[in-house]
């Protein structure tokens, strides 16, 4: 991008809650499930229903407001927001306008080693639509209400983000919280996270925001990344042209990686907004927020500190762990059977079984080796009975055969030599066989030491101690 310009981003962040009811109803919403199965007169929207709140859906939103340090209101309604579409039963959704349940909030984000705090404009509770199904339909459409009234928090940021490496680490954060409280599954394939951008560009250093557009249909971290960047070129390449940018909802078309006009965006006055009359207020009193965030679990960037202080880990490597739940639980179970130092077992996660889980294709929670089996190997390396190398290969065989560590380390002979009877006949050997390197080093050629090490390594196959080797070699070549 020109450095003229100055990108200014806001996002609209939808989160399915994982409840066992919908919103306004007990009825079931489970995924996946055949087209309209999950469903019951309300969310239906059948005359005569009336819609009675999910109270669980108030803890898990009281829960993600505190965790964002955002203000709970005392009082909020809930509202009727009137659009026209086929997946929304009622004609209007039930969702908040004027008085939402919480205002304020951040959410910190680090990109390039520095963390800023993005702005929370509000986070309000509503219910989801429905979904129209294209496929198979003979060139018309249906609709699945399996989704109609899931309920859902709206979180709306302040337009202060200002790349699209800042919005996708936004949504990194925002999930990974979202996860640790336990309040959704996240999963953007199936929907529980949807979100929309708001991009526009305007001048460095001009005062006013410039038109904005709204961007949908992303439904990946990449997509939104991608669709930003499209979106700033594309109003960039007007302005420049002397054409103007219209406020409109763009679509996001993956397989083309650019963003197509779909509808002239509507303001708020649209949408008709009233108090919904079959709802009560809702009084959120001192002592359920008390209840609500007793319950709170460590958050991830305390969880990094926490790392950093007691296991005295590095930024990144506390990061990896935290941000990966099963990796993170994973190395809290090793550690706490190995007993080892948290950087030596946070390296044997993090490097050695993440690499064959990556080849596998499994996260850390399917491991063929568990953390106890991963803990007794680690403790044989500390305990000087196989070489760190030797044990690399052993994990690899462990993830394959799902056998113990000693089993493989006896049956493929992979013990450390630790009779020095023998090792000092391995370095005689080499000693003979490799004069000049002897001459070298005893004309004061450093790098001929370790090259006789080496050998001795080699003649080993790798179950010698290389240290041990050094001092072997050092005591035959001073006589």
């Amino acid at each position: 991008m020109s450095s003229d310009w100055e990108t200014i981003i806001g996002l609209e962040v939808h989160v399915q809650l994982d409840t066992l009811g919908k919103m306004f109803s007990p009825c079931p919403r489970k995924f996946g499930e055949p087209p309209n199965t999950q469903v019951d007169p309300v969310s239906m929207g059948l005359p005569g229903t009336l819609p009675v709140i999910n109270r669980k859906s108030f803890d898990f939103a009281i829960k993600v407001a505190h965790a964002l340090g955002a203000s709970i209101a005392q009082f909020t309604k809930f509202d009727r927001k009137h659009y026209f579409y086929p997946d929304l039963p009622k004609g209007y959704q039930i969702s908040q306008f004027d008085m939402p349940y919480c205002k304020g909030g951040h959410i910190p984000v680090e990109v390039g080693g520095e963390i800023r705090r993005i702005g929370l404009t509000r986070i309000h509770l509503e219910e989801d639509a429905g979904k129209l199904m294209h496929d198979g339909m003979s060139g018309g459409s249906g609709v699945d209400l399996n989704r109609a009234g899931t309920p859902l928090i709206e979180m709306v940021s302040e337009p202060e983000m200002r790349s699209s490496e800042e919005a996708v680490a936004y949504l990194e954060t925002l999930k990974i919280t979202l996860l640790y409280l336990g309040v959704s599954d996240c999963n953007m394939e199936e929907g529980s996270l949807r979100c929309d951008a708001n991009v526009s560009v305007r001048k460095r250093g001009e005062p006013k925001f410039r038109t904005k557009v709204e961007i949908k249909n992303l439904n990946s971290f990449k997509a939104v990344g991608k669709a930003i960047d499209y979106e700033v070129q594309r109003q960039i390449k007007a302005y420049d042209s002397g054409e103007k940018v219209i406020q409109c909802t763009m679509g996001w078309d993956d397989a083309q990686e650019r963003t197509r006009m779909q509808r002239i965006k509507e303001d708020a006055d649209d949408y008709r907004y009233f108090p919904d009359p079959d709802l009560p207020g809702v009084v959120i009193g001192r002592d359920w927020i008390e209840r609500v965030t007793s319950e709170m679990p460590e958050l991830p960037f305390d969880k990094v500190a926490r790392y950093q202080r007691e296991y005295e880990l590095s930024a990144y490597d506390a990061k990896v762990l935290v941000w990966n739940i099963p990796l993170m639980r994973y190395f809290e179970e090793t550690l706490s059977i190995a007993k080892a130092n948290p950087k030596t077992v946070v390296n044997w996660v993090t490097q050695d079984l993440t690499s064959n889980l990556n080849t596998m294709k499994l996260s850390a929670d399917e491991s063929p080796v568990k953390p106890r089996q991963l803990a007794e190997l680690i403790a044989l390396v500390d305990a000087g009975d196989i070489l760190r190398n030797k044990a690399k290969e052993v994990l690899a065989i462990m993830m394959e055969t799902q056998e113990s560590a000693q089993e493989i380390i006896k049956k493929r002979g992979f013990e450390v030599i630790k009779d020095d009877s023998l090792l000092l006949s391995i370095v005689d050997e080499v000693i003979r066989e490799n004069e000049k390197a002897v001459t070298d080093f005893r004309g004061g050629k450093e790098k001929a030491l370790m090259g006789l090490v080496g050998r001795c390594m080699q003649k080993s196959k790798g179950q010698g101690d290389a240290n041990r080797f050094k001092e072997l070699v050092l005591q035959r070549l001073a006589i």
